[in-house]
């Protein structure tokens, strides 16, 4: 007699295991721990088999006759369901031992292995956070280029035009390395070169990456020059506004008491006014400033009279001085700068790094943020930059003294 859920729910089990048939083949195994297990008897070459077909109720009455029904079909076309089972589990096995996770890794481990920790560091970062979460599952020879094409998309949808593209590269690398090592058979990120957004022309150099970061901060503490000139230059990585406002911020737009700094719309690029709020580091700087040039107008005053504003030049020339020439870094540099760190490195948020670069961000609804949205936020941001680049600082110190 057929089962019905209510006869199941009824069986006990008993001191041994009680078989009770649904018919075609299809049995419940009640066993003396209470646990019902569903089971398919059949023939295959002469020999009595039985095949799994799961635990009731995980698996259902329907699910089981299902599954009975297929076996079945596999016995009337000479197939031993085992044998199927046995060739699906082994494919299982072998795609999560050949996914795109478990190759990168490797290729990871054994091709990165040369490179700077700091490389090594955000190259494993990238994977971690926009390319594992979509396709590191998959078997790396089942990967598309229009299934990778839409997770590079994710990227370029935040505004990571750079990193979508370094993404790419980084995939075509563990693609080619599945290829030599006989897991794939092509590299579905060559194709893409062409369909993804072209990168933004840099007409002004940046250092991007955090060991040579490290570097020029150090250099910069090392500076020579002028203590106006110095001060402007410390600023810069710390503030990352454009250089244009660093040399021509005043005295009466600095709040100590709120740790901000005011620009007025007439001074911005984008003609609204602007909040810099400024970190531990940044106050300290300045308030050293004050102590030298507070009678003056322009917190960074011109050499050549303290009615005027530090040079355009004062910067750049300062950069030039330590050996940082036009195709390494510029006084512009510094928000590209942080712009990436921000981003890859500290993992902010990017409608706090672009409101706090003073460039056009629009809410949900199509709004322009105004000057103190999300300032609670970009606060806790900005210290915890400054904070980043005293432990860049510290590395490549520490790396020097260590040579």
């Amino acid at each position: 007699m057929a089962l019905t859920d209510t006869k199941i729910r009824s069986l006990k089990p008993r001191d041994k295991k009680v078989k009770v048939s649904d018919g075609r083949g299809l049995q419940l195994h009640v066993m003396p721990n209470g646990g019902k297990y569903w089971k398919y008897a059949y023939r295959f070459a002469g020999k009595q088999k039985e095949l799994a077909l799961g635990v009731y109720p995980d698996v259902s009455l329907k699910d089981a006759r299902n599954r009975r029904d297929e076996a079945r079909k596999q016995v009337a076309k000479g197939v031993n369901p085992q044998d199927v089972r046995r060739a699906m589990r082994h494919a299982g096995i072998e795609a999560n031992a050949n996914s795109f996770k478990v190759v990168a890794l490797e290729w990871f481990d054994k091709k990165m292995s040369d490179k700077s920790k700091s490389h090594r560091d955000r190259t494993l970062r990238a994977l971690q956070k926009d390319i594992f979460p979509y396709i590191g599952h998959r078997p790396i020879s089942q990967v598309s280029s229009s299934e990778l094409l839409r997770v590079l998309r994710k990227i370029e949808n935040r505004g990571a035009i750079e990193t979508a593209k370094r993404a790419r590269q980084t995939c075509g690398q563990i693609f080619r390395y599945a290829i030599i090592t006989d897991r794939a058979e092509n590299d579905p990120a060559a194709p893409l070169v062409d369909a993804l957004l072209p990168a933004q022309k840099r007409h002004l150099a940046a250092i991007t990456e955090p060991d040579e970061v490290g570097k020029l901060l150090l250099a910069i503490d090392g500076f020579q020059g002028t203590s106006t000139v110095k001060a402007a230059l410390r600023l810069s990585p710390l503030l990352f506004c454009r250089p244009g406002e660093l040399r021509h911020m005043e005295w009466v737009e600095i709040n100590f008491n709120d740790a901000i700094w005011e620009i007025p719309a007439e001074k911005m690029k984008m003609k609204e006014p602007h909040i810099v709020p400024l970190s531990n580091q940044s106050l300290e700087i300045i308030e050293e400033q004050k102590l030298l040039n507070c009678r003056g107008r322009y917190v960074f005053p011109s050499a050549r009279g303290a009615s005027r504003p530090l040079s355009e030049n004062g910067v750049r020339t300062a950069l030039r001085t330590m050996g940082y020439d036009n195709n390494t870094m510029t006084p512009h540099g510094f928000r590209a700068m942080a712009r990436t760190l921000l981003d890859e490195v500290l993992e902010e948020r990017v409608d706090w790094i672009e409101h706090q670069l003073s460039h056009a961000v629009k809410d949900s609804l199509g709004r322009a943020y105004n000057r103190t949205t999300h300032l609670k936020q970009r606060k806790k941001m900005m210290q915890k930059w400054a904070n980043y680049l005293d432990s860049l600082k510290v590395a490549a110190a520490n790396s020097k003294i260590g040579k």
